[in-house]
């Protein structure tokens, strides 16, 4: 599996009223990214007709550096760690006038059977 990347420009609607990319916006860039990621992985759509779907169960973020309007930043996502029922992955920002990283953060998650919402064994996609 490899690493997905996305660009950002920051609009004015992700800045706060100190003129600082919100929290909030790096937490949907996160969403962004990871269905990014499953779109080249393992689509949604062909995950809900096998009757499974990812499901978060912990998000970590460390923000190193102020972004504001109008930068761009990078993001990157890849599978950094599976097991037989989770996997976690990392993502990091980069802002893009200066390569400065700005954030990184995990996400722990695992795969729900949509008939009971238990976990099931990691899509053989995932485990590659």
């Amino acid at each position: 599996m490899t690493e997905i990347q996305h660009a950002f420009p920051v609009m004015t609607y992700d800045i706060d009223f100190a003129g600082v990319v919100s929290n909030l916006t790096y937490i949907r860039w996160l969403e962004d990214l990871r269905n990014l990621f499953a779109a080249q992985s393992l689509p949604l759509g062909v995950a809900m007709q096998r009757g499974i779907v990812p499901v978060l169960m912990r998000t970590e973020i460390d923000y190193l550096a102020p972004v504001r309007f109008p930068d761009t930043v990078a993001g990157q996502m890849w599978l950094s760690e599976r097991g037989r029922a989770r996997f976690v992955l990392a993502a990091e920002f980069i802002r893009q006038s200066d390569g400065m990283s700005v954030a990184k953060a995990r996400q722990t998650g695992a795969f729900v059977a949509l008939a009971t919402q238990r976990p099931v064994r990691l899509p053989d996609e995932y485990t590659r």
